[in-house]
């Protein structure tokens, strides 16, 4: 009796254990279908890429439908076209994926968006605002601020004035003293 109670536990094991392994692979194979970053064009990109490039990163989370990004998006193009030169630029992410890419381009030429942005699926830009910051990603507009050297400053959730983007990158700015 001993004996058969030792093979079906051993065989109920072996059956749950396929069973996790095919969950995992699964599980895999779904993440591997949605795509990371790319640029307008369709082009993989790297967000590490942007950053630590000796100027201020302003990451504007934004989608197509949302009321505030339409309404708001001028003020950061405005913000980058002053700013760019000299401490600071801003990266779009658009959270509209594949299936909107064609409203994503539409929210840029109708805004005449002139810094870069890069457009993911919903889930992929969720669990990268989630990796970085460790909250939960609740919605559009969302902000996050990169030091120079390329370190989460700040993340926002809603909209944020650029004159108190301006104000934060003053405040936590590194002042050069003369003769370093």
């Amino acid at each position: 009796m001993t004996n058969i109670r030792f093979l079906t536990t051993s065989l109920i094991e072996k059956l749950t254990l396929i069973s996790l392994l095919g969950m995992l692979l699964m599980s895999s194979q779904v993440s591997a279908e949605i795509k990371g970053f790319e640029d307008i064009n369709g082009k993989p990109q790297v967000f590490d890429n942007y950053l630590g490039k000796g100027k201020w990163l302003v990451v504007m989370l934004w989608r197509s439908d949302c009321h505030i990004c339409n309404r708001e998006v001028h003020e950061y193009v405005d913000f980058h076209m002053i700013h760019s030169d000299t401490d600071a630029t801003v990266l779009g992410i658009s959270n509209d994926g594949e299936g909107r890419k064609k409203d994503a381009e539409a929210f840029i030429n109708r805004h005449n968006v002139d810094f870069p942005n890069l457009i993911a699926e919903p889930e992929f830009v969720s669990n990268f605002f989630q990796n970085l910051t460790g909250q939960h990603f609740s919605g559009t507009p969302s902000f996050l601020i990169f030091s120079p050297e390329g370190e989460l400053k700040a993340a926002q959730v809603g909209a944020v004035p650029t004159a108190l983007i301006e104000e934060f990158i003053k405040k936590n700015s590194v002042k050069k003293v003369v003769g370093d």
